[in-house]
C-alpha cells in the first residue's frame, strides 16, 4: 500500500517534468497573445541518435523548465507528417515519394535542400528570425547555453 501511495504522488511530478510541445498552427496563435522565442526540433523515427538526444535532454529539468517557461517548442517528425502546414505566411505540404517521403517545411528550414541532416535544430527569436541553426545532435548543457543567449536577445 506504501508503494502505491508513493507512486501516486511522484506521478504528478514525472508529468510536469515534461517538455511542451506544440505545432505549427498553434504557434501562430501563441505568437500574436504571448510573443516568445521558438525552438523546432525536425527529427525522423528511425534516427537512433534523435532518441537517444530527446531522452537525455528530456531528463534535464533545469532544460525542461527553461523550455516551458520562455520558449514555444515545435517536435516536428519531417518525414511522417502529412499535414498541409501554413508557417511564416507559407504553405508547405508532405512530398511523396513512393512509400516514403518527407515535409516541405524541412527542407524549407535544412540548409541541405536535397536531405536534411537528424536531428536538425532551428531557434528562432520571438519576431521568427533565425538566431541559430545546429545539424546533429545537441547536449543538454549547449541548449541550455543557446536557450540563455537567445532569452537575453
Amino acid at each position: 500500500m506504501k508503494k502505491i501511495a508513493l507512486f501516486l504522488m511522484l506521478v504528478p511530478c514525472f508529468y510536469l517534468s515534461q517538455m511542451k510541445t506544440g505545432t505549427f498552427s498553434d504557434l501562430e496563435v501563441q505568437q500574436k497573445e504571448n510573443p516568445k522565442p521558438v525552438v523546432i526540433h525536425l527529427y525522423t523515427d528511425w534516427c537512433a541518435v534523435c532518441k537517444i538526444e530527446s531522452y537525455r535532454l528530456s531528463k534535464d529539468k533545469e532544460l525542461v523548465n527553461l523550455i516551458n517557461d520562455d520558449f514555444y517548442f515545435i517536435n516536428f517528425e519531417a518525414e511522417k507528417t502529412k499535414d498541409k502546414i501554413h508557417f511564416q505566411n507559407q504553405d508547405f505540404e508532405y512530398l511523396q515519394n513512393g512509400n516514403l517521403g518527407i515535409h516541405e517545411l524541412a527542407l524549407a528550414l535544412s540548409k541541405n535542400k536535397n536531405q536534411p541532416v537528424y536531428p536538425l535544430w532551428v531557434f528562432l527569436d520571438r519576431h521568427q528570425n533565425l538566431v541559430y541553426y545546429q545539424e546533429g545532435q545537441m547536449t543538454p548543457e549547449k541548449m541550455k547555453e543557446k536557450l540563455l543567449e537567445i532569452s537575453a536577445l
